[in-house]
Order: C-alpha cells, then sequence, then structure tokens
C-alpha cells in the first residue's frame, strides 16, 4: 500500500524542468532548403526562399542518449535582432535562429553569442556535397544516396553518425551526431539513428 502511494505521489509531482548543459551529445541538423521551399516556405513569402539555397544550418540541437531537453529555463540573456539576423547567411532567416535559440539553444548552457558560434563552427566543419547543387530539374533518389554523398565528402564521418530524415516524400535533412566537447562525428543515439527507407525520395534543385 505505502509503495502504491509513493508512486501516485511521484507521478502527481511535476516533471523537472530541463537543466541547461545537461545533455550528451549534439546534432547538427542541415536543411535542404528546395524543400522546404517547396512544401511551405514559398507560399509563406519567406525570404530564405528569394535565395538560391542548398544546405542550411537548421540548428545545433543539444542531445540526450534518448530524449532530447528543450524550451530550458535559463538565466541566459535571449540575443537580439541583430544578432540573430546575423544568422540568416547559414540559416535562412533571423527568425529561425531565434527559434532554435528558444527551443535549444537555452538548453546548451552557453550564452547566445556563445552558441551561435558553436553552431557556426559546428556548420563549418561539415563539407555539403557539392554535387547535390549542381542538378539541373528535380529528381527522385534513394535516401541513402544523399547520406553517402555526404560520407564521400567527409572522410571523418561514418554511417551511424549521420541520418538522412524524409518529410511529405522529399529529402528533408541530414542529421549529423557531434561529440559535445570536440564536434567530432560520434554514433547517434538510437532515437536518431534511423534513416530514412524512401528509394524514390524526392530532390528539388536549387533555383
Amino acid at each position: 500500500m505505502f509503495r502504491l502511494l509513493a508512486l501516485l505521489v511521484a507521478f502527481a509531482l511535476p516533471a523537472r524542468a530541463e537543466e541547461p548543459g545537461r545533455f550528451d551529445y549534439y546534432v547538427l541538423s542541415l536543411s535542404w532548403s528546395p524543400s522546404w521551399c517547396s512544401r511551405q516556405g514559398a507560399a509563406q513569402g519567406s525570404p530564405q526562399c528569394d535565395r538560391p539555397l542548398g544546405w542550411i544550418l537548421h540548428g545545433l540541437w543539444p542531445q540526450h542518449e534518448r530524449g532530447y531537453p528543450d524550451y530550458c529555463t535559463t538565466t541566459a540573456r535571449d540575443p537580439s535582432r541583430t544578432e540573430t539576423a546575423a544568422m540568416a547567411d547559414i540559416m535562412g532567416t533571423g527568425g529561425l535562429a531565434w527559434r532554435e535559440w528558444q527551443k535549444h539553444g537555452r538548453c546548451s548552457g552557453l550564452s547566445a553569442e556563445d552558441y551561435f558560434a558553436l553552431s557556426r563552427t559546428a556548420f563549418a566543419k561539415v563539407t555539403r556535397p557539392d554535387v547535390l547543387r549542381q542538378l539541373e530539374g528535380p529528381v527522385r533518389l534513394p535516401a541513402r544516396v544523399v547520406e553517402e554523398a555526404f560520407l564521400e565528402a567527409n572522410p571523418a564521418l561514418f554511417p551511424d553518425a549521420i541520418t538522412i530524415t524524409c518529410r511529405a516524400d522529399r529529402i528533408q535533412e541530414a542529421r549529423i551526431c557531434l561529440a559535445r566537447d570536440t564536434l567530432m562525428p560520434r554514433r547517434c543515439g538510437e532515437d536518431v539513428i534511423e534513416d530514412c527507407s524512401l528509394t524514390d525520395a524526392l530532390l528539388d534543385p536549387i533555383d
């Protein structure tokens, strides 16, 4: 009876807030901009879709071995509009930079300035395959071909450190798992590692 009561009390307690800086590794999420623009961005009138962008930085996400922290409470100052706008060259828009800080950056344990600087460093460490920028029109291909292109362009990368995701039958993102202290590729957690299995995923060209 006592044990049952203890369990009921435990479930009634509010969940512990995620503590900034407590996570295991990072996921560097790269979004194929033409896919997002074809799916929704152009219809929203996003300025991102007025530029010939390929892989952009979706975000640098603190990750647990399973699951991830988000919307952490932090004493770090929120970035200014100038600071988020300065990320538009690799993130498409300053609005995305702001949203990523809110959801993920606040959990990093870093200041906004340091979080965005680390995001730039991580983005620069990954070579985006040139071959995917040379499409003259939409193509359908196995999602694994995109992964293989990344592996060929990045000798330190290996299959369990990258996953390709799809959405609405399109190639959506390349997610690369990085050690938090060195930003070197590491094995993804089990909830991240599963690849898109489509054999005819649509890859939109850069306009």
